[in-house]
């Protein structure tokens, strides 16, 4: 404190207690000291600036005053709240002493009240006692007549009189739940629960209704099993079912009601409750509707079985159903929905009946006649499509009869049994086909005169007639069916080849025996009977849907390729055999007799005419074909005689002779061959055109020209070879060394690649080594 303070009179003394007490206020207040002297040092920093002071100090005044305003007028209100408050506190302390009081005097008057008490307990005891009494005494005649009633419902029940013994029924077990009720109740006043004793008891003394209950539910659920026929008859029985079930279901509601009641006294349920009656009352109805198929057995269903007990599964299921629409449809309430629910029933029941049946091991009948079954009969109007089902299945989804998993299982086992039987008939009738080749006699003809055996005949009507019974099921059924047949057929012709190939090689064997006069006549129905099978196969491929064609796991069958395997093994023995009968006579051909005499060419002749003659009996265009080997042949083995060097020219004479003979010759054959051309299959190198050429080669009187007529020779027939020209040149026999160089080299140079689609006719011609003892071993020397 400063000096001049205590020369006013201030006393240091008067502000010590507060500094003790609040030593913040004396640090306030030097802050705010420093604080004033900083801000004064730096705004009357110069003496001009003291003219100001007036202001400073009257603004700063008036500062201070409204903050000691606003101080004073904070505390006011800080110190009416803890007035406030205060004043509170005193009420709530003087009512806590009123009710302190009042407790006082009320434990006070409750001690009093003690005795009073303990002498009403002796009342109580009385009253609970005569409550007990009168509900014995009320309940007496009940109690009395329980047995006789009893005995008198059993009667009712066994008589079928449903609906008095089921009033009697409610009777007794209305009284059973007074009773207990009222037992509960003197219980309950009495500050105990029902004791277990007393249920017991109780229960013990109504056991009988219980068993009426068992009893009156067995015959209720023997009259609906039976409903069916009760209708024809007397439906009175299944009237009385039906409300009797409708009674205990609304009792069923009653009690649960009551149960989920808001009040505090709530009534436990009576014993046995909720029955759900009517829940039963539909699995009644179903295992009524299942006890049908439950009797069914395996034995009984199989083979012509199969199909007779699932037309009597349609007839029963239709006459059921009428008989639910028009009479038992009407003796039930409308929510029931009786139609729809024999509908659910019965469908159920059949779908596990035939998926049952389905994993039985069925013949490929019986799965037809499941399958039909289940497609076709069971969705179409005289079943389930008949017009006044459509309603109830158009509101019941009943899903599938049998899943798609399912019918794809029964259609694969279907394929598989057709197959094994296909492949067992296809087996049987190749053998009956190699027996009918070792018949002494012809094959049998067609109408057109072509030769055929039973086998495209079985074959074809087999495979047909599965794709035909198939398709009776469906397209993708039919077209299982024909790949599998389409690949049982490739199997057989690849079978039959091999048959073909030993009937050769057995009638090779037994030449000498002459065991087989018509090996030739059944290799040619063999063809036949190949080319309608090829026809057969070429119908069962266009009736494949485009869209299930390619749809198979496994590689497509390829029955057409196996075919002209089987054809051309057939032609190609048919050739041998044709070669066979020539090869006696061919040695005697371009020889000096032959020459001289004309040789065998009138009796090779006669062979290939018996030949041709018998290839009409073949059909097209396979007797074209062996037209046409037939001829190739003959060329090339008259060539080959030729290159034999058997007849070698000497002069110009016989060089004009053997060109001749050799004209003559073609001229025989052309007269042998002159059909092939009217029937327009005239190759493109007529091989009858080489002999011709061939000839005129041979009589050419002028050497100098060979080399002109060897390039044309050679244009003609670009397969020939130096070495068949080197013979034809030693044929000729007038051939000189240079003239010889001269040919061979044009020939070896403008050798020409062969053209597309040309035969080759002397590649098949070997031309024999020489035999000259001076003849070196050069590269041109065969």
């Amino acid at each position: 404190m400063s000096a001049g303070d205590q020369k006013n009179g201030d006393k240091p003394e008067d502000t010590m207690p507060v500094a003790e007490v609040w030593p913040e206020v004396e640090r306030a207040e030097c802050l705010a000291r420093g604080a004033a002297l900083k801000w004064a040092s730096g705004v009357f920093c110069r003496p001009e600036h003291l003219e100001r002071l007036s202001q400073y100090k009257k603004r700063e005044s008036q500062r201070t005053t409204s903050i000691h305003t606003r101080l004073k007028s904070m505390v006011q209100s800080y110190l009416e709240g803890v007035g406030w408050g205060l004043e509170q506190l005193r009420e709530a302390r003087a009512e806590l002493k009123e009710v302190s009081h009042a407790l006082k005097k009320a434990g006070l008057e409750a001690n009093r009240n003690t005795d009073g008490v303990k002498s009403l307990e002796r009342l109580r005891e009385v009253s609970v006692n005569h409550c007990q009494l009168l509900a014995a005494v009320s309940n007496l005649p009940r109690l009395y007549s329980v047995r006789s009633m009893v005995l008198e419902t059993e009667r009712l029940v066994e008589s079928r009189r449903l609906l008095e013994a089921h009033a009697r029924l409610m009777d007794l077990e209305h009284w059973q739940d007074d009773i207990l009720w009222q037992l509960h109740g003197a219980a309950g006043t009495a500050g105990s629960a029902l004791s277990a004793e007393d249920q017991e008891l109780v229960h013990k003394y109504f056991s009988g209704v219980g068993q009426l209950v068992d009893a009156l539910g067995k015959e209720l659920w023997a009259v609906v099993s039976s409903a069916l026929a009760l209708a024809q008859q007397n439906p009175t029985p299944f009237v009385s079912a039906v409300r009797i079930v409708e009674r205990e279901e609304a009792l069923d509601r009653a009690f649960l009601e009551e149960r989920g009641g808001t009040r505090g006294n709530t009534r436990p349920l009576p014993p046995g409750r909720p029955r759900c009656w009517r829940a039963c009352f539909f699995q009644v109805l179903e295992e009524a509707v299942s006890a049908r198929f439950r009797s069914v057995s395996y034995l009984h269903t199989r083979g012509p079985g199969l199909a007779g007990h699932l037309s009597a599964l349609q007839h029963g299921i239709m006459a059921d159903l009428a008989t639910v629409r028009q009479l038992l449809e009407h003796c039930v309430p409308p929510h029931y929905q009786l139609t729809r629910a024999y509908l659910r029933a019965s469908h159920q029941c059949l779908h596990a009946h035939l998926t049952q049946v389905s994993s039985w091991d069925l013949e490929s009948g019986e799965i037809f006649a499941v399958l039909n079954w289940v497609l076709h009969i069971y969705n179409s109007p005289d079943m389930m499509g008949h017009p006044e089902l459509v309603v109830e299945m158009e509101r019941e989804e009943l899903g599938p009869l049998i899943s798609t998993e399912g019918l794809e299982q029964l259609q694969n086992k279907y394929v598989q049994s057709v197959r094994k039987s296909v492949s067992e008939w296809m087996h049987k009738a190749l053998q009956v086909e190699l027996q009918d080749w070792q018949r002494d006699q012809e094959p049998d003809t067609d109408h057109e005169g072509f030769y055929q055996t039973s086998l495209p005949t079985i074959i074809t009507q087999m495979l047909e007639e599965n794709a035909r019974v198939a398709l009776m099921i469906g397209e993708s059924l039919r077209d299982q069916t024909i790949q599998m047949g389409l690949y049982e057929m490739e199997n057989l012709l690849n079978r039959f080849r091999e048959a073909l190939v030993e009937f050769g090689k057995e009638h090779r064997r037994d030449l000498s025996n002459n065991r087989n006069k018509f090996y030739l006549h059944y290799l040619l129905a063999s063809i036949s009977n190949c080319i309608i099978l090829k026809k057969s196969t070429e119908s069962l491929q266009q009736q494949q849907s485009s869209r299930t064609a390619g749809q198979f796991s496994r590689t497509p069958p390829n029955p057409l390729a196996a075919l002209d395997r089987a054809v051309r093994r057939a032609c190609r023995l048919v050739m041998d055999q044709l070669l066979l009968d020539l090869q006696p006579f061919l040695p005697g051909l371009v020889t000096r007799p032959w020459l001289v005499q004309g040789g065998p060419t009138p009796k090779l002749c006669s062979i290939l005419e018996h030949h041709l003659e018998l290839y009409g009996r073949v059909r097209p265009p396979c007797r074209q074909r062996l037209q046409e080997e037939a001829q190739w042949l003959m060329v090339v083995e008259y060539v080959r005689a030729l290159m034999q060097k058997k007849l070698v020219c000497r002069n110009a004479e016989e060089r004009r002779q053997l060109g001749q003979q050799m004209v003559q010759d073609d001229q025989q054959f052309r007269e042998i061959f002159h059909g092939l051309e009217g029937e327009g299959s005239v190759p493109e190198v007529n091989p009858l055109a080489l002999l011709p050429v061939l000839a005129d080669f041979i009589r050419l009187k002028d050497p100098g020209m060979l080399t002109l007529e060897v390039s044309g020779l050679a244009a003609k027939y670009p397969d020939i070879s130096e070495e068949h020209v080197s013979v034809l040149l030693d044929v000729r026999g007038d051939v000189s060394r240079d003239i010889r160089g001269a040919v061979l080299d044009l020939l070896e140079q403008s050798a020409p690649p062969l053209p597309v689609g040309y035969r080759p006719i002397f590649t098949d011609i070997l031309v024999p080594p020489s035999t000259m003892a001076f003849c070196l071993p050069t590269a041109k020397c065969a």
